[in-house]
Parts: C-alpha cells; sequence; structure tokens
C-alpha cells in the first residue's frame, strides 16, 4: 500500500494530482490518498509521479509517498473524507 500526501501551491496543480489519485486509490482527507495495488502497480505510479509531476513542483511544494506494508497495524479514527455519504431524503 501507497500512502500519498501532499501539499501543493498551484491549484492548477494540486488539482491535476489529485485527479491522477483518484484514478488509482482512494481519497481518505483532502490531500493525502490510499493506493491498495499490486506492487507493479505500485512501482508504475512512483515511476509516473517523478517523470509527469515532479519537474512541476516549486519550492513551495511537497509530496510524500509512505510505502506501507501489508502486515501494518492502521489505527483510524473520525471520519475520512472518502467514507462521508450524502442522505438523499425523498
Amino acid at each position: 500500500m501507497l500512502l500519498v500526501v501532499y501539499d501543493i501551491h498551484s491549484d492548477r496543480l494540486r488539482t491535476r494530482l489529485s485527479k491522477y489519485l483518484e484514478g488509482y486509490g482512494s481519497r481518505i482527507q483532502y490531500s493525502v490518498f490510499e493506493i491498495r495495488l499490486s506492487e507493479r502497480f505500485l512501482r508504475n505510479i512512483q515511476s509516473e509521479m517523478k517523470s509527469k509531476f515532479e519537474k512541476h513542483f516549486s519550492q513551495d511544494d511537497s509530496v510524500l509517498v509512505f510505502k506501507i506494508p501489508d502486515s501494518a497495524n492502521i489505527l483510524r479514527f473520525g471520519y475520512p473524507k472518502n467514507e462521508e455519504n450524502d442522505l438523499i431524503l425523498v
């Protein structure tokens, strides 16, 4: 699993990166994505991040990619963004 955390100054670049990450994983907070795919896909994502995005980062930008083993214990508190559901009353 990868945990991708970012702080990007440019709205355009931030939106582009978030749309890219949405194609592979779940947004668990506004600037945090959890990606659970095969090792090959995870390596490809890391490579694409470097080739497609890194050259556009400024001194104000930061992207952290954490590789978390499947055996890791993850504690969750509160309500992650991707678990929010709209309630529609008819």
